[in-house]
């Protein structure tokens, strides 16, 4: 399987802009520059992006692992915060809240911490990840 992302970028790294398609369409040409990196312009930006698939793939993850132990997630929400310091991503923070019924705290850390280290985007990233879980039953 192979995916695909698009950016095309016209002019200098200060007044400049871009754009960023998927394959899928979802986006679909979608702005962003300087301003949307660095400062608070309206639009996209690589980090938000790697955040949002950060999460997307974790949440998947993880839904897998608790099906194979046995259990039916009713709901998993997760915040990836990426640091992007030093022109580097620093780290990746998942914030995690979880719906699973019938999971002790101790089972569901454990198979959560296996998600965080195997999905495919974790193990893409060069970087710290951490995680900080809710569970609600």
């Amino acid at each position: 399987m192979k995916r695909n992302g698009t950016a095309v970028w016209k002019g200098n790294l200060k007044e400049g802009k871009g754009t960023v398609s998927t394959e899928s369409g979802v986006l679909k040409e979608s702005q962003y520059s300087f301003k949307t990196r660095f400062e608070d312009g309206i639009g996209t930006n690589p980090e938000e992006l790697i955040g949002a698939a950060h999460a997307g793939c974790f949440t998947m993850q993880l839904s897998a692992n608790l099906t194979e132990e046995g259990f039916e997630p009713d709901e998993l929400e997760t915040k990836s915060e990426i640091t992007f310091e030093d022109g580097a991503v620093k780290k990746s923070h998942l914030i995690l809240k979880a719906k699973v019924k019938g999971i002790d705290k101790a089972k569901f850390d454990k198979i959560a911490k296996d998600a965080k280290e195997n999905c495919p985007i974790s193990k893409l990233l060069n970087t710290e990840i951490t995680l900080e879980s809710e569970l609600i039953q």
